[in-house]
């Protein structure tokens, strides 16, 4: 039944203070319920948090366009506050989302109005990887995560693996576009296990590639995770200093 049309977001963390250092969150939008009073403010009050990397759509399981109007506030917000905008591409895990939407090509047009933001289309917009490869070629304000490509446990995934049909059917979509500072690594769990999935990216991804995939690039698509890490870094040279003078 995803999404529950009345919830302002539709995939909210119930985690309240339990929620770990290093883990960020992206604020899902509700189309549905955007116009209601208090909702943007509501909104800007979430992007000010330092949790919060980036805004989420749900193309597809929303019968709206990412283009349509009703979206302007925000990619407004996501411009003011220097956010990327995640959206999800392909086939819906509801029966109730309507593919038009989130067909990878029929977001194009909002892809080039909005060159001063930042994309990421999730899934690779999966089944349809060789269009969002053809996106990757000429938006340069577009990222693609490579989550979502196997719903199961570990054996499937060793399963898939050694199937070729399967498994071609990304790989021609990553050599086409070439595009490897562009492609970020996420699994969308729990619907898959990590590690067996972390596996079947890199027999995907050529090696010398994989420090992009794995981490590089998803620091250009949320600049907030690369202030946090500078912070980290300064936090802990701070400490080694302190040790040091201290003969610890």
């Amino acid at each position: 039944a995803f999404p529950d049309g009345a919830v302002p977001n539709p995939m909210p963390l119930d985690l309240e203070e339990s929620l770990p250092d290093n883990l960020f969150t992206c604020v899902g939008i509700n189309p549905i319920t955007l116009h209601l009073d208090g909702q943007i403010e509501a909104l800007e009050r979430s992007l000010r948090s330092e949790r919060v990397v980036g805004i989420k759509l749900y193309a597809g399981y929303y019968h709206y366009s990412i283009g349509d109007e009703i979206y302007n506030p925000v990619y407004k917000l996501a411009a003011e506050y220097r956010l990327p905008i995640v959206v999800h591409g392909g086939l819906t895990y509801s029966d109730n989302g309507l593919l038009k939407y989130s067909h990878p090509l029929s977001m194009e047009e909002t892809f080039l109005k909005h060159r001063n933001l930042t994309f990421m289309l999730c899934h690779l917009g999966d089944p349809w990887v060789m269009d969002t490869a053809a996106l990757l070629e000429k938006n340069p304000n577009l990222y693609a995560d490579l989550s979502g490509w196997i719903v199961g446990d570990g054996a499937k995934v060793e399963r898939l693996m050694e199937e070729r049909t399967y498994t071609d059917h990304f790989r021609r979509a990553i050599v086409f576009a070439e595009k490897y500072d562009r492609l970020v690594f996420g699994t969308d769990w729990p619907l898959v296990p990590l590690s067996p999935y972390i596996e079947f990216i890199r027999s995907l991804i050529p090696q010398e590639h994989w420090e992009n995939v794995f981490y590089n690039n998803a620091l250009r698509v949320f600049p907030k995770l690369g202030e946090w890490l500078k912070g980290m870094d300064q936090h802990a040279s701070q400490k080694k200093s302190e040790n040091e003078e201290s003969g610890n």
